[in-house]
């Protein structure tokens, strides 16, 4: 609390332009309000009137005259004897002014962090400076911001909070650096040595007293959460906000604990944001400041934003485009700084706000970065631009565009990136598997529209690399959710949309479903029936193999085995369960082959059959002719049996005719 001195002056001095003023009494027991008028509780009638706003002032001049330079400029200027005054632009309002004539008369003030930064401007505004009396209002109210506010948490939020009003006067005052500043510094100290008060929920209104921060702050052996002052900094406005975070990134704050801020900063001002995890309060304050927007802007924001110069509908559009803006703009360069999922929310109210299309192009580079984490929600952006289709197919062309760019010159240039930012999607090799199911997701949805040309399912299901899709599953329950929303594609535009996939990346489900599938072109359904007994003859010939070499495979598995009863517990589970896999996997591929054989051996059957059905008379013929020629065999051994000597050769000889004529028969 300070206290003026309870003299005022008399007579006037004309020098350089300023009136000054000796020192006489005047006693007073404060001011009285009566309706909308202010008056003096003097018995000397007043002879000065100043309106501010809608409230009047009945004073005297030689108290103001004493210590306002601005108001000896004004009636020093006019030359004439002015009993009227008009301060429709001073800073503070009734409020500010109603304190200064207070120290005027010397009443004394109570100075607090919720009245400081307009005293001061108005201070500032009536030059109530030294040169007319020492220690005046701007010298005091100075010393209580320098020494007082700048060394509490709370009130340096207070102060920057209700210097909203007070546009361009804190900012050329210093207020508004000096408060961010202060709270940049104290926000990037050691927890652990955190001696100030924090709420976890918007400040009161009132400055607390010192007794109770002492009180209220936190013990030394209390642990302070790393995110302590994200509730306090949300209640500030978006350029004070920008402010207090670009002074914390200069102070060294890690940026993840800067991207979770930004985050709790845009579940709070921004209502159409999905909060996420603890990004928002749980007081139920969210709307409330959101709706709080309209009053706490109107000084309007002194900070230039590219943007389009479209007329909004509601000036609630134009300062949420404003907090879009702000907010992409500080978000830190690092990858997952932010969340994707954050990231695609916040593109999404770019493109429904109509924001800066160099802002929405840099945001669509960083979700870029971080495109194996979204989600098909996240994705389903709808079309704001009068577009034909419901969703943004477009945008999600050109994300993929930028992931691949992203991946590309991570890949090649692996030594531009720091040691901290090594394990990035670059040695991930998992990222385009994901972003490829991510992909093909999206399009068995956004194929359901009719609207969606062939076109751009076809761009987008070819923009990822072959090697990014190990089984095209998804990319034919895509192709066949757009055949049954577009069933009068001719064969020609049905033979285009399938080439998309490759039939040997099928699995055998799929390849079931293909082959019944009547939507699908003809030759479709054969190159899939095609792969699929491939598939089949591989599985069984690989089989065999491991059935033949199965004696090598003995060792092999002895020393799994011993490995296995030395591998933590953890380690086993898994092996059991991999194993139960590869267990099902063979008893499936037994079946297969069973079935195989099966079908192997009625076809041989049928063969059989046939056989004998549509030869009988050949065999009879046959018959005929092996008689005949028994005969002429016969004839021969006889002749050579009368000419040559017994042999054990000619036994030999002599016998097996018998033996083969025993055969025949």
């Amino acid at each position: 609390m300070w206290e003026s001195e309870s003299d005022t002056g008399g007579g006037r001095d004309y020098g350089n332009g300023v009136l000054s003023a000796s020192k006489h009494g005047l006693k007073t027991d404060g001011f009285e309000q009566r309706g909308q008028s202010w008056f003096v509780a003097t018995d000397i009638p007043s002879d000065f009137l100043v309106q501010t706003g809608d409230v009047s002032f009945h004073l005297h001049k030689y108290p103001l005259l004493s210590r306002s330079g601005k108001m000896n400029r004004i009636i020093y200027e006019s030359r004439e004897d002015l009993n009227n005054i008009v301060l429709d632009d001073l800073p503070g309002g009734p409020e500010a002014f109603e304190l200064a004539a207070k120290f005027c008369y010397g009443i004394a003030v109570d100075l607090t962090a919720t009245n400081i930064s307009g005293l001061r401007c108005a201070a500032e505004y009536l030059e109530m400076t030294e040169d007319l009396e020492e220690g005046n209002l701007i010298f005091k109210t100075e010393a209580f911001l320098s020494y007082v506010v700048l060394s509490s948490w709370r009130d340096s939020i207070l102060v920057l909070k209700s210097s909203e009003k007070l546009s361009p006067w804190a900012e050329n005052l210093q207020i508004v650096r000096r408060c961010s500043e202060s709270i940049a510094w104290k926000a990037c100290a050691n927890p652990k040595g955190i001696r100030w008060q924090y709420t976890g929920r918007p400040p009161k209104v009132s400055s607390p007293s010192w007794n109770e921060m002492k009180e209220s702050s936190p013990s030394r052996n209390q642990q302070v959460p790393p995110d302590w002052w994200f509730e306090d900094v949300s209640i500030l406005r978006i350029d004070h906000f920008v402010r207090v975070v670009t002074a914390i990134k200069v102070k060294g704050m890690r940026y993840d604990l800067i991207g979770a801020a930004i985050m709790h900063y845009a579940a709070k001002w921004l209502p159409g944001l999905i909060k996420e995890g603890s990004s928002g309060s749980d007081d139920g304050t969210n709307y409330s400041h959101a709706n709080d927007i309209n009053t706490s802007w109107k000084a309007g924001l002194h900070m230039i934003v590219a943007g389009k110069k479209e007329d909004m509908q509601t000036v609630q559009a134009k300062d949420q485009r404003m907090i879009v803006e702000s907010l992409i703009s500080i978000i830190p360069p690092q990858k997952d700084s932010v969340s994707c999922s954050f990231l695609l929310q916040l593109l999404r109210m770019a493109n429904m706000l109509k924001v800066a299309a160099a802002l929405v192009t840099e945001l669509e580079k960083r979700v870029g970065m971080q495109f194996e984490q979204a989600t098909l929600a996240d994705l389903l952006i709808p079309s704001y631009n009068r577009s034909e289709t419901l969703y943004d197919v477009d945008l999600v062309q050109r994300l993929l565009e930028h992931f691949l760019v992203q991946e590309q010159t991570e890949s090649s240039s692996p030594s531009r990136q720091s040691f901290a930012e090594v394990p990035q999607r670059g040695t991930n090799p998992n990222a385009k598997m994901r972003v490829a199911r991510l992909v093909d997701s999206y399009l068995t949805e956004v194929s359901r529209d009719r609207n969606l040309s062939l076109t751009k399912f076809q761009v987008l299901s070819e923009a990822l690399p072959d090697s990014a899709r190990t089984c095209d599953d998804g990319l034919y329950r895509a192709v066949d959710s757009y055949l049954k929303a577009h069933p009068t594609l001719s064969e020609h535009e049905r033979k285009r949309l399938c080439r998309v996939m490759d039939c040997q990346k099928l699995s055998i489900d799929a390849c079931m479903h293909a082959a019944q599938n009547e939507r699908l072109p003809l030759r479709v359904v054969v190159q899939v029936l095609f792969s699929e007994q491939v598939k089949i003859s591989n599985a069984i010939a690989n089989n065999s193999l491991k059935e033949t070499g199965e004696s090598h495979y003995q060792p092999m598995v002895s020393n799994r085995k011993a490995l296995l009863e030395g591998t933590p517990q953890s380690f086993q589970e898994g092996w059991a369960t991999a194993k139960k896999d590869i267990n099902t996997l063979k008893f499936e591929l037994e079946t297969v082959k069973a079935k195989y054989l099966e079908l192997q051996n009625d076809f041989e059957t049928l063969q059989r059959q046939v056989d004998k059905i549509t030869k009988p008379k050949q065999t009879s013929a046959w018959t005929s002719g092996w008689k005949k020629l028994g005969k002429l065999t016969k004839m021969t051994n006889l002749e050579n049996h009368d000419d040559g000597p017994q042999t054990p050769n000619a036994e030999q000889t002599k016998k097996a005719p018998r033996r083969w004529r025993n055969s025949i028969s």
